[in-house]
């Protein structure tokens, strides 16, 4: 194997290894965020009205 090929494969796999990184950030900030967002319980206990 040339050295211009290893070097072609050793770039690819650096930029795949940055764009699971990044997608794993991703999710885990967007995972963090929806917990965020969820109601808080009924304080009094009952049971919500629905339609």
């Amino acid at each position: 194997m040339s050295e211009d090929k290893k070097k072609l494969i050793a770039a690819g796999a650096a930029i795949g290894s940055a764009a699971i990184a990044a997608a794993l950030l991703y999710a885990s900030k967007r995972k963090k965020k929806n917990q965020a967002e969820q109601l808080p319980p009924i304080p009094s206990g009952e049971a919500p009205e629905t339609d």
